[in-house]
């Protein structure tokens, strides 16, 4: 028979957002069990993505990727400094090819409107003398000296650190099964080994990947407007041998993707990726994370047009991850979606959707927001 109990606070889902909002809620006093269906924290989109530390060039003024990626860039580094996490504030180059450069300026402007410090556009001469090894026909670049890489594994143990210090806990192997929007608390029925019912005060649906399936399996008013869930997978390629540059090299941005860069990570190691392979409509996880060695072809032609100098033979598949977008291929680039109790209807339930790239970078100040919205929440159940 299923337990019964009651909760302050459940976060569902263990990746870098719900460990980062349920280490928030915590610290400021409440209650928090977070439920993980998966048996280790942070299994899919927090430890499948760059790990680079965004400096916001890229998102729509006014945007909540804009003001989360900015503001969590921010607090991320003091983080990682306080806590001994490795980081690199390594820069990055956003470089143009041929007549792509007329579009450099517009990429600054919208990123100075969002608070991005430091940035600024050379020609191609100038970026050719610091990085030797790109291509002629690269006519300028953004520089931007705020971005960074880390280790976020040893990230994500630190929050998951906190959280526990803080009296918070995780149930591993629980997967949310249904649950309803219930006169003074969100009821959860709950999976796995011990199986459960708990009436919660607030939930916070990190679900990642899992985040609308999740809300809809919560009755209540909430499940009327929930948006159609779509996936793109990216996948990696190892570069063999010794990589030339000694910053972060990115393309100019498409619609969907920050296209096929390359990265020095942690240890060293050259990386390209991520490319964007729009799964098909009925896609849902899990996911196959094999990376295809003949996109080997694809990625040597992308990035060969900044660093000649690579042959495809270096390129070894390495792996793959999957972002959770609310918009559909072809669709500009959508927002992250953070439905608090008063706009979507439902009592006590805080929905996370469409939490993707820069989700990572953005993660503790998406847990602030989280932890002001489950405030406001529990004032006003207490009404």
């Amino acid at each position: 028979m299923a337990d019964s109990f009651e909760a302050d606070v459940v976060v569902i889902g263990a990746g870098v957002i719900g460990l980062a909002a349920a280490r928030a809620l915590a610290r400021a006093g409440r209650e928090v069990i977070v439920l993980e269906s998966e048996d280790q924290i942070a299994m899919h989109t927090s430890s499948r993505n760059s790990e680079v530390i965004h400096a916001g060039l890229y998102y729509a003024k006014g945007s909540l990727k804009a003001r989360h990626c900015v503001n969590g860039r921010r607090m991320l580094y003091a983080y990682l400094d306080a806590h001994g996490v490795t980081v690199k504030r390594c820069g990055k180059f956003v470089v143009a090819v041929g007549d792509e450069a007329g579009g450099l300026q517009g990429i600054v402007d919208r990123a100075e409107a969002n608070g991005v410090e430091q940035l600024s556009v050379v020609d191609g001469a100038a970026v050719r003398k610091i990085e030797p090894a790109l291509s002629a026909s690269v006519t300028g670049a953004i520089v931007s000296p705020v971005s960074g890489i880390f280790d976020s594994h040893a990230y994500f143990l630190a929050l998951q650190g906190e959280l526990e210090d803080a009296g918070g806990s995780i149930a591993f192997g629980t997967p949310l099964l249904s649950g309803a929007v219930e006169t003074g608390h969100v009821r959860l029925e709950t999976g796995g080994a011990s199986p459960a019912t708990i009436r919660a005060r607030t939930v916070v649906n990190a679900g990642g990947h899992h985040a609308i399936k999740i809300a809809a399996a919560i009755d209540g008013p909430h499940a009327a407007g929930l948006p159609q869930p779509h996936y793109v997978k990216g996948s990696y390629f190892t570069i063999q041998g010794h990589t030339p540059f000694s910053r972060l090299i990115y393309p100019m941005p498409t619609s969907s993707s920050l296209g096929l860069h390359l990265t020095i990570d942690i240890a060293g190691r050259g990386k390209l990726g991520p490319d964007a392979e729009w799964l098909p409509d009925d896609a849902a996880p899990p996911f196959d994370y094999r990376v295809d060695p003949g996109r080997a072809k694809l990625f040597h032609a992308e990035v060969t047009r900044f660093w000649p100098g690579l042959t495809i033979e270096r390129l070894s598949p390495d792996y793959a991850g999957v972002r959770p977008k609310l918009v559909p291929e072809g669709a500009p680039s959508g927002d992250f979606r953070i439905e608090a109790p008063e706009t979507h209807g439902s009592a006590g339930l805080i929905n996370l959707l469409g939490i993707e790239s820069p989700g990572l970078t953005s993660s503790l100040s998406i847990a602030d927001h989280v932890a002001e919205l489950a405030g406001q929440s529990a004032g006003q159940s207490r009404g």
